[in-house]
């Protein structure tokens, strides 16, 4: 049986020097969680696409993902060079990734992401994803840490462009990045949102809402020493 190298390599132009260069990506077929968290982490036999999300470029350190903006405007190539750009030391991240390098290439994009003034749900997801990689370390002080960071980033996404306030999977997220640390009845409030919106017809959130509110009963109570004091008001919600 022939062996299958996981990665690949592909061409990209750099958004800030227009330069090419080479980054590295999963084969798709390889993609295969052998699980996921409710809020979408997946963990993986073999190697982490979520490692290679971020293109780094080389030579001036422009750092995005294939949702970023594909060419920066003036003002924007200013402040990238003004506050990463001037301190760039050139490094190649195009091959395999190790956690920490994984990590840095995270850390990178979340800073030109704000510094350009990209879109909000793709800070969003730079923090998330952050959060993600600490908690494959168990590293659970500093995956609260960006947790907290990335549910205010998502609440600001949805308060700006919701889609017209029922963009389900959004919805789902707030709500399970709540329970996440501990703010069980913000949690309730946004699952019981989704529920209830006569608008959504995502099925699978509903479901997925209605699963995490029972999660979250159950620490609820068991926080209580098993009391149903408190939870009563929100029985009936979803």
């Amino acid at each position: 049986m022939t062996y299958l190298e996981p990665l690949y390599s592909i061409k990209v132009n750099c958004g800030n020097c227009e330069r090419e260069f080479v980054t590295s990506r999963v084969r798709p077929s390889l993609k295969r969680a052998v699980r996921r968290d409710a809020d979408f982490c997946s963990y993986y036999k073999e190697e982490n696409p979520d490692y290679y999300v971020v293109r780094v470029c080389p030579f001036c350190g422009f750092a995005s993902t294939e949702n970023s903006v594909s060419k920066l405007a003036e003002w924007q190539r200013k402040a990238f060079s003004e506050r990463v750009g001037s301190r760039w030391q050139p490094r190649d991240f195009g091959g395999k990734r190790s956690w920490e390098e994984a990590l840095e290439t995270y850390k990178l994009a979340l800073l030109c992401a704000q510094c350009i003034g990209d879109k909000e749900r793709i800070v969003a997801s730079l923090l998330h994803h952050i959060a993600w990689l600490y908690r494959y370390q168990g590293n659970t002080e500093q995956e609260q840490r960006f947790l907290h960071y990335s549910l205010e980033s998502y609440i600001n996404v949805f308060e700006r462009d919701g889609v017209a306030g029922n963009d389900a999977r959004l919805m789902f997220l707030i709500g399970e990045l709540n329970r996440r640390i501990g703010w069980f009845n913000e949690a309730v409030k946004w699952f019981s949102r989704l529920v209830n919106d006569q608008k959504i017809m995502d099925a699978a959130m509903i479901r997925a809402a209605r699963e995490q509110w029972t999660i979250i009963r159950e620490q609820m109570l068991g926080e209580q020493g098993g009391s149903s004091t408190g939870t009563e008001e929100l029985r009936g919600i979803l």
